[in-house]
Order: C-alpha cells, then structure tokens, then sequence
C-alpha cells in the first residue's frame, strides 16, 4: 500500500485557477508594463512550484526513481503516464524557466509577454485533471 499525501497534492493543485487567471488576464491585457511583466514573472515560478511539488509527491508516494533535476520530475511523471505528450511537454518547457526566474531574475525580459503565459492556463488545468484521475485509478 502506497502513502500518497493527496492533502497536499490537492492544496497545491487547488492554486492552479488563480495562476491561470493571473496569466489570462496578463496575456489578454498585455502591454509591456513592469505590473504585467511581475504579474507574468510570479505566475511562471508558482506554475513552476506547483508541478514539481505535484511530481515530487508523486514520485514518492508511488515509489517512482528517484528525480536527479526539476526536468526529471515531469519525465518520471510523464513515464508514469500521470500526463499527456502535450502536457510534458509544455511542463518541460516550463521547468526549463526556473533557472532564470528564481537564479537569474535580474536579466528577465519583464517587458516581453513570455509565449507560455498564453499556452499554459490550460496546460496548467489539463494538469490537475490528469493528475487527479491519475490518483483515482492508482488509489
């Protein structure tokens, strides 16, 4: 038997409505502005936060290898068939932005609406629902 902590994955993908709003809403009304630019910036990293917290509670609940990067997790998840081709590989991509975001933010194009933004609320939703009948069929 398996201890998934679904509390947790279910807090976290519960976030998920609000960061696809902030992203609608500053890919929709986007010009260049510094408030939509850290609108985007904030919203990436806890899109970001929030697939690999998902993925690392994954991975261990269900006793998945080990993740050696951010890159693996989506990986292992997506071998695990926890998502669609589609969905890793817009997650990979996603992940690939942590360095920059949270290492480097000091040469983040915050004046650029970042081709994610517009892609990734639904991305981001097709997540949570992969996710959750994942945990349905596994459990």
């Amino acid at each position: 038997m398996y201890y998934v902590n679904q509390e947790q994955i279910e807090r976290r993908l519960n976030a998920i409505p609000e960061i696809s709003s902030g992203l609608r809403q500053a890919a929709e009304s986007w010009d260049g502005s510094l408030v939509y630019g850290l609108v985007q910036e904030r919203a990436l990293h806890l899109a970001i936060e929030i697939v690999t917290d998902v993925g690392s509670y994954l991975i261990d609940g269900f006793i998945m290898r080990d993740a050696s990067s951010y890159e693996d997790i989506i990986d292992i998840t997506h071998e695990e068939k926890v998502m669609s081709d589609e969905v890793h590989a817009v997650l990979t991509e996603l992940v690939r932005l942590r360095k920059p975001l949270v290492q480097e933010y000091y040469d983040w194009q915050r004046h650029d609406l970042h081709p994610l933004s517009s892609v990734l609320p639904n991305i981001l939703e097709q997540f949570a629902a992969s996710v959750r009948d994942y945990l349905k069929r596994e459990l």
